[in-house]
C-alpha cells in the first residue's frame, strides 16, 4: 500500500484549513467565494496521491462553508395579548403579513464525528456540528418599504446527528476513478441560541430578548472520498441541513427613543424562524 508522508499530509491539511477559514470568515455574503472554496477543495483532493484506506472504526474532523440562508421571523401566536405578540396579525406596509424577512450570513462551521463501518457499503456515524455567532440582517414590514426598519441579531447552534453513510462504489452504483462517491442521511437534535434582537425605526429602536430552544434537525449529503494513506481519507461533500426553528424568547423587551428622551418597557411573546443551510464540507477521516 502506498501511503502519504505524514509531514506533507499535515502541512497540506493545515494550509487547506487556513485557506478555507479566510474564504469563509472574510466573506459573509459573497457566493462566488463559496464556489471558490468548493473548487479549491476538489483541486486539492485531486493532487493527493491515492492510498488504500481500509478501516472499520474512524474519527472525523472537518470544516463547513455555508451559503447565506433566507428566513422570516414571525409570531408563534400573532393573537397573543399577554404577553404581547411582537408583530401581531395585521398586514404590513408591503401588503404581506407582519414579520421580518432577511438572511443568516454565509459562515464557516466546525464539525467532528466518529463512526463504524457496519458493512463495506454502510457506516453509522455520530456527528457534532457547531456554528457560532452567525449574523442575521433583515427588514421588518411595519412601515412602508422605503422607510427605515432594519433588524439585526446573532445566531449560534450546536447539533448532534446520527447519520447513515452509504459507499456508492461498494454498491457498484457509481464509480469515479480515484474517488469513492458516497451519500448519507441523518437526524438528531439541535440547540439554538439567538442573541438580543434590535429593530431600528426612524425615531425608535425596539429591543427584543434573545432566546434558546432545542429542536429536531435532519440532513442529506453527497460527495466523494479520496484515500490519502492506509488509514486516512479526505471527504468533500455537499450537505443540506434543516435545523428546525430558532427564535426570540418570551420576556422583557423595550422601546428606546433614539434621542434618549424615554424608554417604554414591553412584555413580549416569542417569535420563530426556520434555519436551513446548504454547505460544502471538507473533512478528514482517520480509521483503525
Amino acid at each position: 500500500m502506498h501511503g502519504y508522508p505524514t509531514e506533507s499530509l499535515a502541512k497540506n491539511i493545515a494550509n487547506l484549513i487556513e485557506a478555507s477559514t479566510i474564504l469563509t470568515a472574510t466573506s459573509t455574503r459573497n457566493a462566488r467565494r463559496y464556489t471558490l472554496f468548493a473548487a479549491l477543495a476538489v483541486a486539492f483532493a485531486a493532487t493527493l496521491r491515492a492510498g488504500d484506506a481500509t478501516a472499520q472504526g474512524y474519527v472525523r474532523v472537518g470544516l463547513g462553508a455555508s451559503l447565506a440562508a433566507e428566513t422570516q421571523f414571525s409570531d408563534v401566536d400573532c393573537a397573543s395579548a399577554m404577553p404581547a405578540a411582537l408583530y401581531g396579525c395585521g398586514v404590513g406596509g408591503d401588503g404581506a403579513a407582519l414579520s421580518t424577512a432577511g438572511e443568516f450570513a454565509a459562515t464557516a462551521g466546525l464539525g467532528i464525528g466518529a463512526g463504524y463501518a457496519v458493512t463495506p457499503a454502510l457506516s453509522i456515524e455520530l456527528q457534532i456540528d457547531h456554528r457560532p455567532n452567525v449574523p442575521f440582517e433583515g427588514r421588518a414590514n411595519f412601515l412602508a418599504p422605503e422607510r427605515e426598519q432594519e433588524v439585526r441579531t446573532e445566531h449560534s447552534s450546536l447539533a448532534a446527528t446520527v447519520a447513515a453513510m452509504i459507499d456508492l462504489q461498494a454498491l457498484r452504483a457509481l464509480e469515479i476513478r480515484g474517488f469513492r462517491p458516497f451519500a448519507g442521511v441523518g437526524a438528531g437534535r439541535v440547540r439554538h441560541r439567538l442573541g438580543e434582537t434590535r429593530m431600528r425605526f426612524p425615531r425608535t429602536e425596539t429591543v427584543v430578548p434573545g432566546g434558546s430552544r432545542t429542536d429536531w434537525t435532519w440532513m442529506l449529503t453527497g460527495g466523494f472520498s479520496r484515500a490519502i494513506s492506509e488509514r486516512t481519507l479526505l471527504d468533500i461533500a455537499w450537505r443540506y441541513t434543516d435545523r428546525g426553528d430558532a427564535g426570540t424568547a418570551e420576556g422583557a423587551g423595550r422601546v428606546e427613543w433614539r434621542d434618549g428622551s424615554r424608554t417604554l418597557a414591553l412584555d413580549l411573546a416569542p417569535t420563530r424562524a426556520k434555519v436551513n443551510q446548504h454547505s460544502i464540507v471538507l473533512s478528514v477521516r482517520y480509521g483503525w
